[in-house]
């Protein structure tokens, strides 16, 4: 049976809290009378139980390998197949450097972002259970606003954006040999609607600690697809015999099927690469939810810490991978994607279960993202009607080959007209992802570096116009730069995109 949500708090029933009987027990911590004048040394765990944590809690479970599933089912997107595509706007020198760049950066900012987890002591201190709540407790204000507006936004943002990469797998083009290579394309309304159906049960999972399995899952399905485009793109550089491509990537004059590509075109798509490159890293928004599910001791920083790490490693290494070895294959004729794209048709088998996996991972990969967004709406609404059984109570029902579920129909209510919400947009604006962009370039420097240097200065005490200060000022001031840019080229997008808008027709 799945545990009560953490979300929730104590039943309330005609107005009085229920005592939480369990919990004072199990918090109780026996107190033997001591020799006079004998001294002990604090123990930080001295108040742990065996089934709630310091702070009441449900005891965490989280570990170093759940975090760090958790961590590149949110980063390796499908997003990964259009890397060779990007890196070809920047060309063979600014394309892996920017990768890399990139890749210290967010792990620099993680680390950060970590150890704001706790207030004050990292053993013992007061948990951040979000990452608005971290910034209420280093930073407070109206930062704090600005930072839920932007984190939220982003994640639902996010939602609509992985519903129609969903649709983007659909066709499996039909790529029989009898369609030879003019495949037979589909309406992806349909396709919307059954991910949708999909999420809408996956999305009743109560917690973002429940939803390990399916990380797990979905990280898998990740290694899945991308190996298969790895494993396409050697083989197309085996078939040509030479490396494709330029030092300064792709050049003025190109015929690509979207027309010649001139030079503010260029310009467009070199920021567009860019902003695609550094929030293909982006994980920040979700990091200290992804943290409050980890187990202690030892310090939850200290293993989000090396699953950071891991994670970061793992996925540069896939992305420079299939990034490079896309772009060696096609030069500047590099799709899209490499799977659905005009990259590869044959074999088609393989290009199924490439697709397959990409569906799988986006259903788990949806979840991570939204899951802290509807702890959000769900705590905010227990504590405005506190009273209300509809918002509050769980009821058990049975569920045949599983045990016993705890129903809560505010949460089966809500969530669903997000889903529903999220996959009507979807259909709704073919061109979706530009947008998709733009909150992501608004949202990368604020979270990924602007509040997690703020809240390690102020956590840390570090002194204005000190060198340390003023190297995470600069570090702030470029990301903030590139955030700009990718913005403009995110902006240009929706503009070109406009001129051939048609409601409810999916673009690529």
């Amino acid at each position: 049976m799945l545990p009560r949500s953490r979300t929730l708090p104590s039943r309330i029933y005609n107005g009085v809290v229920e005592e939480r009987q369990d919990i004072r027990h199990y918090l109780q911590v026996e107190v033997q009378p001591k020799p006079h004048g004998e001294s002990e040394a604090i123990n930080p765990q001295a108040n742990y139980s065996k089934c709630f944590d310091d702070d009441g809690r449900l005891k965490r479970t989280g570990t170093f390998w759940t975090a760090s599933s958790h961590i590149i089912t949110a980063v390796i997107g499908s997003g990964v197949l259009s890397l060779a595509w990007a890196i070809g706007q920047l060309g063979w020198v600014a394309g892996p450097i920017v990768m890399i760049l990139f890749a210290f950066v967010n792990l620099y900012s993680s680390n950060l972002l970590a150890q704001c987890y706790r207030s004050g002591d990292p053993l013992t201190g007061q948990r951040n259970y979000t990452y608005m709540e971290a910034v209420k407790a280093n930073l407070g204000g109206k930062k704090v606003l600005a930072c839920g507006w932007i984190q939220y936004l982003n994640l639902f943002g996010t939602a609509i954006g992985y519903t129609i990469a969903a649709s983007g797998d659909k066709e499996i083009k039909l790529f029989p040999q009898k369609w030879g290579k003019d495949p037979c394309h589909m309406s992806s309304n349909g396709y919307m609607i059954t991910f949708g159906i999909i999420e809408i049960i996956f999305s009743q999972i109560p917690d973002f600690d429940q939803v390990w399995w399916l990380s797990i899952v979905a990280a898998i399905m990740s290694f899945t697809y991308s190996s298969v485009g790895l494993g396409l793109g050697v083989a197309k550089v085996a078939e040509n015999g030479s490396f494709k491509g330029s030092l300064t990537g792709i050049s003025i004059g190109t015929v690509t099927h979207a027309g010649v590509v001139t030079s503010t075109q260029k310009l467009w798509r070199s920021l567009q690469a860019l902003g695609a490159i550094a929030f293909a890293y982006s994980f920040s928004l979700i990091l200290i939810e992804i943290q409050d599910t980890i187990k202690s001791p030892p310090a939850e920083y200290k293993t989000m810490r090396k699953a950071t790490v891991l994670s970061i490693a793992v996925t540069t290494a896939f992305y420079m991978l299939c990034g490079c070895f896309g772009y060696a294959a096609f030069g500047d004729l590099a799709p899209g994607n490499l799977l659905t794209g005009f990259g590869f048709y044959d074999p088609y088998w393989l290009l199924d279960i490439a697709n397959i996996a990409i569906i799988v991972h986006l259903v788990g990969a949806y979840q991570v993202y939204c899951q802290p967004l509807f702890a959000f709406v769900e705590k905010w609404s227990a504590h405005k009607w506190p009273k209300s059984d509809f918002v509050t109570e769980e009821y058990d029902l049975p569920i045949p080959c599983y045990g016993v579920y705890q129903l809560n129909f505010f949460r089966l209510v809500w969530r669903t007209i997000f889903v529903v919400l999220t996959t009507l947009i979807a259909m709704l604006l073919p061109f979706f992802n530009d947008v998709v962009g733009i909150l992501g370039a608004f949202g990368f420097w604020p979270l990924t570096v602007y509040f997690p240097v703020e809240m390690y200065i102020s956590q840390k005490k570090i002194g204005r116009w000190t060198s340390r200060w003023v190297a995470l000022q600069i570090l702030s001031f470029a990301c903030l730069l590139i955030s700009l840019a990718a913005a403009v080229g995110s902006v240009a997008g929706v503009v070109l995109d406009l001129k051939t808008y048609k409601p409810f027709k999916t673009s690529y």
